[in-house]
């Protein structure tokens, strides 16, 4: 596969990941947008579960535990 570039932006991406080679330039610019797109849906996902209380439920769900087994010691 042979594209045309922006050489300016990949002697760039080069000099500041510290690549040596074209290839190994846009291999780790591919894997990094990849995992920059997963956590930025990671984060919609788990604002999105902060939003329906889920986290509230979940600690009150703890503390309601720890306090059933406080109580058992007593």
């Amino acid at each position: 596969m042979s594209e045309t570039v922006d050489d300016e932006a990949l002697a760039e991406a080069m000099r500041l990941m510290g690549a040596t080679t074209k290839k190994e330039t846009v291999n780790a610019a591919l894997r990094d947008y990849v995992a920059r797109i997963k956590r930025l849906e990671a984060a919609e996902k788990l604002a999105a579960r902060g939003s329906r209380g889920e986290f509230e439920k979940a600690a009150a769900a703890r503390d309601a535990e720890k306090r059933a087994r406080r109580e058992a010691f007593e």
